[in-house]
């Protein structure tokens, strides 16, 4: 038989219009095991015209579509049907398990891996996506990830450790590695079906080395808590409200920055004063019931329309971003009107002073949720500690109403002195 013209297709299409009759176009010879057809089927309201691979295995005809005409042209069905059919019927393989055989360019892969941390729930995935769209426009889009080269990447991350911004080039460094990690075991992962086979032999980036991380040792003292939480109680200066409250919020509780920024009506249960977590960062659902002053703040703030306790300024509909609250600590450290300290410090100041105010560590780190490493904790205790939470909190709080007040009490002497 042979091969298919454009002025045939064309033809063909006309008299199905006109006779209202299904007609199956072959292109080529095929020789009895497979070939590409045409398949034009009219339809109450249009006529279709579907690109179909056919084969003929265990006396069964098997179909698999390819594409769409004209959308798809016939040279372009073609070169799919040779690219990744013909292979296959000439082996014997069914059709059905047939796919697109091109190796997965850089955009693929980096889509693909930022989709399977979408799907496993990780709030990391914007940020993924953001710093990945930029590192694939550098690498080029288009280009078989394959292809890849470990100098190519060093060159890209040179520039920007050179620029001093250290964090930035190791974050770089880290997203390129963990796609192609994951681009590394997705192909043979028996428990998904990658859409895009990527054919990686190795990760280019793994022999970066990484920058270097600074242990972050800072936290506050009694009056430099006492002298943020009053600042924030009553700033100087106008400010987004929300953003002082979570801070407070931080202050009180020692939870993540991320997990207090994105504080949403359904993870409140005021009367039970418990936030609840389904997940988290380290992918545990967690609970825990806060101090009263925390319960007081929270239940004074009325939430927005889309539920969030501490929306953007710029964009209601999102939380705030906890770059954002970062951002905002540090204009106002940059003032002097604060002590020197980010919000991570403040998870390590919460941490030390309820140590001083009499919480056991073992009771802390249920509280902020550090994942337990002993065999009894990770795979036999299921018990919640609700009731010594609550009990921790409670004792956490007097500890500090009392500096509070203990610093009110001196302010108070000294005006009257």
């Amino acid at each position: 038989m042979p091969s298919l013209t454009d002025g045939e297709i064309r033809h063909a299409l006309k008299q199905v219009e006109e006779t209202s009759k299904q007609q199956n176009l072959v292109d080529g010879e095929g020789h009895g095991t497979g070939r590409l057809v045409l398949v034009i089927k009219p339809m109450p309201t249009r006529i279709t015209a579907d690109w179909m691979a056919q084969q003929w295995r265990d006396q069964k005809r098997l179909k698999k579509k390819l594409g769409s005409y004209p959308s798809m042209s016939l040279s372009q069905a073609r070169e799919i049907f040779r690219r990744d059919f013909a292979d296959m019927i000439q082996k014997g393989r069914s059709i059905k398990i047939a796919g697109d055989t091109r190796p997965g360019t850089v955009a693929d892969l980096f889509e693909a891996y930022v989709a399977s941390l979408k799907a496993d729930g990780k709030p990391s995935w914007k940020e993924a996506e953001k710093g990945l769209n930029k590192i694939a426009d550098s690498l080029g889009r288009n280009r078989p990830a394959r292809d890849i080269e470990p100098d190519e990447i060093r060159d890209l991350i040179r520039p920007i450790y050179q620029r001093g911004k250290r964090s930035m080039a190791d974050h770089v460094r880290s997203y390129i590695r963990s796609a192609y990690s994951w681009g590394l075991k997705s192909e043979h992962d028996y428990r998904t079906t990658s859409v895009r086979r990527f054919r990686l032999v190795y990760n280019p980036a793994a022999g970066i080395p990484t920058e270097p991380k600074k242990v972050g040792t800072r936290w506050l003292d009694e009056e430099e808590f006492i002298r943020l939480y009053r600042w924030l109680e009553s700033p100087d200066a106008p400010v987004h409200p929300p953003y002082t409250r979570a801070v407070r919020i931080l202050m009180l509780t020692g939870q993540r920055v991320e997990e207090i920024a994105r504080l949403h009506v359904d993870q409140w249960d005021a009367a039970e004063r418990i936030i609840d977590w389904s997940k988290t960062k380290n992918g545990k659902p967690h609970a825990i019931p806060v101090p009263k002053m925390a319960a007081e703040l929270i239940g004074s703030i009325k939430p927005n329309e889309f539920g969030w306790f501490f929306p953007s300024a710029t964009d209601p509909s999102k939380p705030v971003s906890h770059g954002t609250l970062y951002s905002f600590m540090w204009r106002q450290r940059d003032r002097e009107v604060i002590p020197i300290v980010t919000n991570r410090d403040l998870r390590r100041t919460w941490k030390t002073l309820a140590g001083k105010a009499g919480l056991s560590k073992e009771i802390r780190d249920r509280l902020q949720n550090h994942t337990l490493q002993d065999v009894s904790s990770k795979s036999y205790d299921r018990w919640n500690y609700m009731p010594e939470k609550r009990a921790a909190m409670a004792r956490w709080d007097k500890f500090v109403r009392d500096i509070l007040a203990k610093k009110k009490r001196k302010a108070t002497f000294k005006e009257a002195a």
